[in-house]
């Protein structure tokens, strides 16, 4: 009998072509990450996080100079508030987080259309009372998220056309509207839906509210409710809307050079308009996030105080660089820094430390310039150490067997190679 000759499979080359078109993608892919101006970025915010921490740990230990382990043991509790008390701690982050997403997007639309909205606090007072009138009136939370959406764009529109057709600098407009929120909400609340004992607003009939989708059972928290899929939702319908349309482009277009986006056929005006109003719809959502929860949580209060919830939001869309992905992380972080309230006070420090360490964090994200040089300068040496680990290339040969490898070329050899000493 002959005896049948079996073809060397073809597995192994397969294999090894595969793998060397995958180390190659991979290889392009790291490459465009280390040139790529949005690591850098990140770096950079990750420095100035961590400054505003520094800061904030020698500000406990001045007050507490007496007492440094007492500093630490803040900064341990600011650290370890998302987590000190498991799904709940957790939970408290996500339900504090939600409304700084929606307001730090608010913010971040507008710096990407070219326009500073400074009043996004009023457009949060007055979405936030519609969303609570109509939450209590009708018991039903869709008109109610819908009115706080429209509150908050019609509280935008006015400074809206004032900058489009009468030029009016939006941060003198918008910041005059937070005066005139503030007042007008106070008179709305104590006429319409004030408990007068209490000086507060009406709790929201459950109807009202928005759903929980069962996230306060999951993190046993009776305050947490559907904000915060809310605010991840909104994350990305502003991401692909300024990034993957023609409508997103325009609204750019105007903000980088009205005058070229006049000349190129875009009507700046009206995308002025627009820029404001979602921009100011976003910040009457948060509004609604806000206050259409159980009696247990935020209440309308007939105070003459401005929300601070915008002027956090400014905070939030500096430090995630006014991109609608880096907002959402923005957001969540301060949020965990907020969560850190009641855990700080137990150690004997007041909340107002938070508010300086968020202080000092967007005052180091001003220095983003800054920290980027010296992000550059960490990725160049990264580069440079993964390019000394690359190995030097080996002949294959049969059997297995290594040849030992060529010297490199001399730089003085010409393009084709050495000579042949042969003749």
């Amino acid at each position: 009998m002959k005896r049948v000759s079996r073809k060397k499979g073809t597995f192994g080359p397969k294999l090894k072509k595969w793998w060397k078109a995958f180390v190659a993608k991979l290889k392009k892919w790291w490459k465009q990450v280390v040139e790529s101006t949005g690591v850098e970025k990140f770096l950079a915010t990750i420095i100035a996080i961590l400054a505003g921490l520094l800061f904030g740990l020698i500000v406990m230990l001045l007050i507490s100079f007496n007492d440094p382990l007492m500093a630490f043991e803040g900064l341990g509790a600011i650290l370890s508030a998302g987590f000190s008390k498991g799904l709940k701690s957790i939970g408290e982050v996500l339900f504090r987080a939600a409304p700084l997403i929606l307001t730090g997007l608010s913010v971040a639309f507008a710096f990407k259309t070219g326009l500073f909205n400074i009043g996004a606090s009023g457009q949060v007072m007055m979405g936030a009372f519609l969303a609570v009138f109509v939450g209590i009136k009708t018991e039903s939370w869709i008109l109610a998220l819908i009115s706080g959406v429209l509150g908050g764009a019609l509280w935008a529109l006015i400074p809206a056309l004032l900058k489009a057709y009468r030029n009016v600098h939006e941060v003198v407009a918008t910041i005059m509207m937070n005066y005139v929120a503030m007042y007008s909400s106070k008179m709305l609340i104590e006429w319409l839906i004030c408990m007068p004992v209490h000086q507060q607003s009406r709790p929201v009939p459950a109807g009202g509210q928005l759903p929980t989708l069962g996230l306060d059972k999951l993190f046993n928290q009776d305050r947490l409710n559907s904000g915060i899929v809310i605010a991840i939702i909104t994350t990305i319908i502003i991401f692909v809307l300024l990034e993957k349309t023609t409508f997103g482009y325009q609204l750019k277009a105007v903000g980088f050079n009205r005058e070229a986006a006049r000349y190129a056929g875009i009507n700046d005006k009206r995308n002025i308009v627009l820029s404001l109003v979602i921009a100011g719809a976003l910040a009457g959502l948060a509004g609604a996030v806000i206050y259409l929860v159980p009696s247990t949580g935020e209440r309308l209060q007939t105070k003459h105080i401005i929300s601070n919830y915008g002027f956090q939001g400014i905070a939030v869309a500096l430090l995630g660089m006014s991109h609608p992905i880096g907002t959402l992380g923005a957001g969540l972080f301060f949020g965990y820094i907020e969560a850190a309230n009641l855990p700080l006070q137990g150690v004997g420090y007041k909340r107002e430390i938070i508010d300086i360490i968020s202080a000092s964090i967007i005052y180091f994200s001003a220095f983003t310039l800054f920290f980027q040089i010296y992000a550059r300068r960490l990725i160049n040496k990264i580069r440079d150490f993964a390019g000394k680990l690359k190995k030097k290339p080996k002949l294959a040969t049969a059997e297995g067997v290594e040849i030992a490898e060529l010297p490199p070329p001399n730089e003085e050899t010409t393009e084709g190679g050495q000579e042949d000493d042969r003749e």
